[in-house]
This record gives C-alpha cells, sequence and structure tokens, in this order.
C-alpha cells in the first residue's frame, strides 16, 4: 500500500505539500504543518457527503489524522489549505517519520533541516 494524504475519504489528495516539521527541546512533543497550495481536494466535486472532515495520513500501518484543517481565501477562492498535526509522544513521533519516510520516497521530497 502506498502512503497517501486524503481529506475525503474515498479522494487522494495529488498535491504535494509544503512540510514544516517542529520538535520539542526534550524531543518528546512535536508539530508537523502541511501547507497544500491549490490542492487538488478544491476541484474535486464537494457536497455534504463529501465534507473535508480532517486530513489522514494513510500507509501500510494505518492511518494518522487531524482535524485541525483551515482553508485560506484570497479573492474569494479557495487557495491555500492548512493542516496541522500534533506529535504527543515520542512512540507518535517514530509513527509520523515512518510515514513521512514513506511518503517522501513516493513523492521524490528532500528534507532540510532548518
Amino acid at each position: 500500500m502506498k502512503a497517501v494524504i486524503k481529506f475525503i475519504k474515498e479522494i487522494e489528495e495529488t498535491t504535494i505539500p509544503n512540510i514544516n516539521i517542529t520538535r520539542s527541546t526534550d524531543g518528546t512533543t512535536g508539530t508537523a504543518t502541511f501547507i497544500f497550495e491549490n490542492p487538488s481536494i478544491f476541484y474535486n466535486v464537494v457536497s455534504p457527503q463529501t465534507e473535508i472532515t480532517g486530513m489522514f495520513l494513510i500507509d501500510e500501518e494505518g492511518t494518522l489524522s487531524t482535524k485541525d484543517v483551515n482553508a485560506k481565501f484570497i479573492q474569494g477562492k479557495p487557495k491555500i489549505l492548512q493542516a496541522i498535526y500534533i506529535i504527543k509522544d515520542n512512540e507518535n513521533w517514530d509513527r509520523f517519520m515512518r510515514f513521512m519516510e514513506r511518503y517522501s520516497n513516493e513523492n521524490n521530497l528532500t528534507f532540510i533541516r532548518a
């Protein structure tokens, strides 16, 4: 199974996000901010049945999710979708990084340390 990001259960998000990851000084918690410019989900038909209820990071191990998703509008049109995933402990951090490694490999992404 390939690593994918979804906002609606049946529809894979094809736009590759810019992802900023921060980690606490003690390494136990962190935040991953996903920024999608012109995400493909904005161009799919959205109805009450296809409502965006969160961001779902899906791979062979299962699903990580967040409900912290916001749209930014420019001149009245949706332009940016931002999702924040909170990493709560070392186990969750390791799981998130395994997802990111799979997602990065499949989408030719590179990690750039700050």
